[in-house]
């Protein structure tokens, strides 16, 4: 008999939809199932790549004023206006390539953890063109309209105010499961470890004290040189562990600075271990990402929402304040103070974490995993 074979289709607009997708196949090989994970900006023309992935990121870092009316005037676009009719005719044409992949591997389900595929397989749906269930998996802590669209068989989500939204936009409660957001397992396994990180840091014998950490995404974007002077010079009783991702250049710089402040800094580039450090982390400084946020809801951390990028950062943030996990910055010296606050105040730290502990879904992979099969046994 052949095995339950699940495809994951992602777009590498943002390293979250992404690192959903790598989750969700983890949990299915893990659970004995074939999977197959495609990034879908892969196999389309190198100019539309560029349009919806590399300008996304240009816009946010730049323009984040012209992305926050982009991001809205799309939220309230109505589905059947001129450009939105070319802007899906154009998607589906040029969409030929991963099509042809997916239907050549025959799955038995698809989970879509970006909307534009979920919308190209709505429209190729609808022409007849697709022979199983397609499940989306929104991966904010808000519901963008472009997430919904005709014809899904399943909506997996992160909290219970996208599944209101969902079924406020006419999306029947029978299909909306609360998973939380795909994680990698490592965040199940992952405990606080007061002293895990402090290997990371050399220089001047110092006593044991609370461990920061800043990220910059995957990308490692936020002047995170610059960011971490400023912490360093306005307080002086943390560590402070920085992750520059991908970016090279900032790395560089602060491999550069750590010896001005001996014992206190240090940073690594792209990291698989990102679990491993949140856990032994006393506060995290981020970007409000959807699956950054739920990393560190799964691992129990304080968090400190630093300048998040209009659209979905702000709601993300606006989520992770109204639960108590999170406070926010939107510049250096509120970042600063911001820090000073949780340092002087570790009772106000540990009930944050332990609210983030409560609120955090790391089983959510194996439940969206078990949900799509199960649907798909019960309709077969």
């Amino acid at each position: 008999m052949k095995p339950f074979h699940l495809v994951v289709l992602s777009v590498s607009a943002g390293a979250g939809h992404l690192r959903a997708a790598a989750a969700v196949c983890e949990q299915a090989q893990a659970a004995g199932l074939a999977s197959t994970h495609i990034d879908v900006m892969h196999q389309v023309p190198a100019w539309f790549r560029w349009l919806y992935a590399d300008l996304y990121g240009t816009l946010v870092n730049r323009a984040p004023l012209l992305w926050r009316w982009l991001y809205g005037r799309m939220n309230h676009a109505g589905r059947h206006g001129r450009l939105q009719r070319l802007r899906r005719l154009l998607e589906h044409r040029l969409s030929a390539r991963w099509l042809a992949q997916v239907a050549a591997l025959a799955p038995d389900a698809i989970l879509c953890t970006h909307f534009l595929p979920a919308e190209v397989l709505a429209r190729h749906a609808g022409a007849g063109g697709a022979a199983c269930p397609i499940f989306v998996h929104v991966t904010d802590f808000d519901l963008h309209a472009m997430w919904v669209q005709p014809g899904v068989d399943g909506y997996f989500v992160g909290c219970d105010e996208v599944a209101f939204q969902l079924r406020r936009a006419g999306v029947a409660g029978a299909c909306i499961t609360v998973s939380g957001m795909a994680l990698m397992q490592a965040f199940a396994l992952a405990t606080p470890s007061p002293q895990g990180l402090q290997h990371y840091f050399e220089g001047a014998a110092l006593p044991l004290l609370p461990v920061v950490l800043l990220m910059g995404g995957g990308g490692g974007f936020g002047g995170l040189e610059q960011l971490a002077r400023q912490l360093l010079e306005a307080e002086s009783g943390f560590r402070l562990l920085v992750v520059a991702g991908k970016n090279e250049a900032a790395l560089a710089a602060l491999q550069a600075l750590a010896p001005a402040w001996p014992g206190r800094l240090a940073a690594l580039g792209f990291t698989d271990q990102v679990a491993t450090l949140m856990g032994g982390a006393d506060i995290v400084i981020t970007k409000p990402g959807g699956l950054t946020s739920a990393e560190c809801l799964a691992v129990g951390v304080a968090m400190i929402v630093n300048a998040p990028i209009p659209g979905q950062e702000e709601r993300n943030a606006d989520y992770l304040l109204e639960q108590g996990v999170a406070l926010k910055a939107v510049d250096a010296v509120t970042l600063a103070w911001r820090l000073r606050q949780l340092l002087a105040h570790p009772q106000q730290r540990r009930a944050m974490a332990a609210r983030a502990r409560s609120l955090g879904r790391p089983a959510a992979a194996r439940q969206i995993v078990e949900a799509i099969v199960g649907r798909r046994k019960a309709a077969s």
